[in-house]
């Protein structure tokens, strides 16, 4: 370990602290697969500082007297400050997990309006007064904070995915504790530097840096947190939710993806080409929304291979801080190795390869953790390839006869995150749109996204929903008040 490498420290309750034990860890560039940063190596210690200290945020101190109108302006505050940072925040996520520059900063350019948004939701969250069928009664709801969150981000979008946690949960006057992957934890620390510009109260925000078996598990096992929003694979997702139900908190889940990308034969063909290969090869096929199963009718499906090959083929890889890359390093040397090993499996299962289907290196790529893009024909929806997600620019392509086969491979997958449909005909796409279980449905385009829009998904896809209104009642109890205007209390051996 290079000890002459930057250091950074984990944000708790409104500081920086390095580890007690003053352990540190290494962020590695995917570029270059070489160290570029330290990073604090968080235990269960810290863990229980952090939370302990947004406890009291939340329940004694300025925050908890804060209107929410004063909430939501310092959530407008911390919007302008990412909005003026952006370009370094994405060019620090870069270096940590080796997503296109071009991306990153399209990112973190949007990222200002979930801030904007939910502050401005803050001061909107009204209770209602019940026209209650009892007499003498005045009944009324109170909407407030389910308590301290525990979010849990991942490696592959780690502010965007954050933002995503964070502004909802703050709008509703919670108080977080952050554990960002430990493959990507550099740009979350840079992230508090603006929360202690903008003035959040000490607490409110923290962020502990680690392992999961060392921060992950204690902060989800806390007795002390009260919700846990996650974002990341579907194993851990599991080992989340049960442990959150042994003790009753509260859970958002996002977890995988084998989203269907369907292209029938009346769709405009050069443009279903343009959103398969946003599908599945913008960023590096490291997406739960990825479209990594490509649908094709039989009618169309040796022309439209054709042409998709072509144009994959001409996609640039390299330095993912240059503008004229397009396809970047994963992320990770283990994940690397899953995606390699995702390609023999298809192999094996008599999958053909028409594009890529190797590690590449040498050249643009450098050192790095390259893979080619890859493309698969004659897949059948039963092969492991078509059933587990890679995560990774690798596609598998299935045919289809009509539309009630289309619909039956599509549905047949233990995730429902996502789908894609290519088509001209408007009936089709509103029966396409009830038909697909998946928890978004794009129709002729393809990864568009909003804060104004719920995402999650159906099945082994994830619980509840994030972005949109229905957000922030993630991070909300509903109390319901009852006040007597009876002039004397009645028969008390009798339910009222």
């Amino acid at each position: 370990m290079d000890s002459n490498l930057p250091r950074y420290s984990m944000f708790i309750d409104g500081t920086f602290q390095p580890a007690s034990a003053n352990d540190w860890f290494e962020s590695f560039n995917p570029y270059t697969g070489e160290a570029w940063a330290l990073v604090a190596r968080g235990s269960a210690g810290e863990v229980n500082t952090a939370v302990e200290a947004a406890h009291r945020a939340l329940n004694e101190g300025e925050w908890a007297s804060l209107t929410a109108t004063k909430r939501g302006a310092l959530l407008r505050r911390l919007g302008d400050l990412i909005a003026r940072d952006a370009q370094k925040l994405a060019e620090i996520e870069v270096h940590d997990n080796g997503k296109l520059l071009n991306e990153m900063a399209a990112q973190l350019r949007y990222i200002p309006e979930w801030f904007y948004y939910f502050g401005g939701l803050a001061d909107k969250l009204e209770g209602a007064v019940l026209p209650i069928d009892k007499p003498d009664n005045f009944v009324f709801t109170r909407q407030e904070p389910v308590g301290v969150v525990a979010a849990i981000t991942p490696w592959n979008s780690p502010l965007f995915l954050t933002a995503w946690k964070l502004a909802p949960a703050l709008a509703a006057g919670c108080t977080v504790v952050i554990k960002p992957s430990e493959h990507t934890s550099v740009s979350m620390l840079e992230f508090c530097k603006l929360v202690q510009e903008a003035g959040f109260p000490a607490g409110v925000i923290n962020v502990v840096t680690g392992y999961g078996d060392e921060v992950g598990d204690p902060l989800v096992n806390h007795e002390l947190v009260a919700k846990i929003a996650f974002t990341g694979g579907e194993s851990v997702g599991i080992r989340v939710h049960q442990a959150a139900a042994r003790n009753m908190k509260g859970v958002t889940l996002e977890l995988g993806g084998k989203s269907p990308n369907i292209v029938f034969e009346d769709a405009a063909m050069d443009d279903a080409v343009k959103g398969v290969i946003s599908g599945i090869f913008a960023a590096t096929g490291q997406t739960c929304i990825a479209g990594s199963r490509l649908l094709v009718q039989s009618s169309i499906y040796d022309t439209f291979i054709e042409k998709l090959v072509a144009f994959a083929s001409t996609a640039r890889m390299g330095d993912p801080l240059l503008a004229e890359t397009q396809v970047g390093p994963i992320t990770t040397r283990s994940q690397y190795q899953t995606v390699l090993k995702y390609i023999e499996i298809a192999r094996s299962e008599g999958a053909r390869c028409v594009l890529g289907g190797k590690e590449a290196s040498g050249g643009a790529c450098g050192n790095g953790w390259f893979v080619e893009p890859t493309i698969f024909a004659d897949v059948k929806n039963d092969m492991r390839i078509a059933q587990e997600e890679v995560f990774g620019p690798v596609l598998s392509v299935i045919r289809f006869e009509d539309e009630a086969e289309a619909i039956r491979i599509a549905n047949d997958s233990r995730y429902g995150l996502a789908a894609g449909v290519w088509t001209q005909d408007v009936k089709r796409m509103f029966r396409m749109a009830k038909a697909l279980q998946a928890g978004s449905v794009w129709i002729n385009t393809y990864r568009a996204g909003s804060f104004m829009a719920p995402f999650g998904g159906f099945k082994r896809s994830g619980l509840g929903r994030e972005n949109g209104q229905d957000a922030i009642y993630e991070f909300l109890e509903t109390k319901t008040v009852w006040i007597s205007t009876a002039s004397e209390v009645p028969n008390p051996f009798v339910m009222r």
